[in-house]
């Protein structure tokens, strides 16, 4: 499924696309155009990237309401490195201690439109709130940029022009419904290690020690606002984050933030080939576009148990697939 951008409704009233009530467009009256998933249309130079700056942040707790702080911010506390392997279970709670976010419920921007409502600029020349061309999620930005290598996963999203500013968010195709209703328990238990695995990477002071025998609740979420420019257009961007690191090389955000990830473990030079490929790719997508620094991955044997942890400079993965020519690019990602 190819992906598509949908027109959504104008501040000057225009109707928006015609659409079921949960938000994909109707079948036979309207489609949206789409991108072709082919990495040759889009290989070139790599375009200009301007450092990504923190504007602001956010919080959601328990309940999934909003903070404009960052009560949510967990700090990066990594088992000793003299350990032979970590003695993370990451099954340990997953019956009894699991509160997962209602994600049949599509939340669009609320949380960034809310961060803006408070952080309302004066105003720029252009008679804009939101001194920015695009604010949307970094999720969206990251599918956007992956999609020349994206094969099997179709998306589509709702442009709204507002002053000047165009908001993007994502809307729920039938497929994707399909699967999220569909999702075997093999696949929610893998979503919860990834889960856990936060949790026994963070600490809720700089100072602290994990407690990972707590309740997993992904309500909870603590946010990164960021401004950067891509080209000639300005973007503003919101992105969840997992920890900031206390004592890392780049104290100041958003270099300081470290994203945490789950893959299975890698026995052989085709599995490392392979997760090259088609994983590091999101993850360097998902990292580069916010500027987090750092990756800390945890290969997870079969038991559920972290067999071995390993750091991906982001800023350096491009050089662990240069030598196979037929991986990703990240000017065509």
């Amino acid at each position: 499924m190819e992906p598509g951008v949908r027109p959504a409704k104008r501040s000057s009233g225009a109707a928006e696309a015609p659409a079921e009530p949960g938000g994909s467009p109707k079948r036979g009256r309207w489609a949206p155009p789409t991108l072709p998933a082919d990495p040759a249309l889009y290989d070139g130079p790599f375009p200009f990237y301007r450092r990504p700056a923190e504007e602001g942040r956010f919080s959601l707790d328990a309940q999934r309401r909003y903070h404009p702080d960052a009560r949510q911010l967990r700090y990066f506390a990594p088992p000793p490195a003299e350990r032979p392997e970590p003695a993370f279970d990451l099954r340990h709670g997953y019956r009894d201690r699991y509160v997962r976010r209602d994600e049949g419920r599509r939340e669009g921007l609320e949380h960034l439109l809310q961060w803006v409502a408070g952080n309302r600029a004066q105003g720029d020349a252009a008679g804009r709130p939101v001194n920015a061309d695009f604010v949307t999620w970094r999720g969206h930005l990251t599918k956007v940029l992956t999609t020349p290598y994206e094969s099997q996963e179709g998306w589509l999203l709702a442009v709204s022009l507002f002053r000047g500013t165009l908001y993007v968010s994502e809307v729920e195709t039938p497929a994707a419904r399909q699967q999220r209703e569909q999702r075997s328990d093999m696949l929610q238990e893998l979503a919860y290690m990834g889960y856990k695995f936060e949790h026994y990477m963070c600490a809720d002071t700089p100072d602290g020690s994990p407690d990972p025998t707590g309740v997993v609740n992904t309500n909870e979420a603590f946010c990164t606002v960021v401004r950067t420019r891509l080209g000639s257009h300005s973007l503003l961007f919101a992105g969840e984050v997992d920890c900031a690191d206390p004592r890392g090389a780049s104290p100041e955000p958003p270099a300081c933030y470290v994203e945490l990830k789950t893959c299975k473990e890698l026995h052989s030079p085709a599995q490392r080939k392979s997760f090259y490929r088609h994983k590091l790719i999101k993850w360097w997508a998902q990292s580069f576009l916010p500027g987090v620094s750092r990756i800390v991955a945890g290969f997870r044997a079969p038991d559920g148990s972290v067999a071995a942890l390993e750091t991906f400079e982001t800023m350096k993965i491009f050089q662990l697939i240069r030598g196979d020519r037929g991986c990703w690019k990240p000017a065509c990602a």
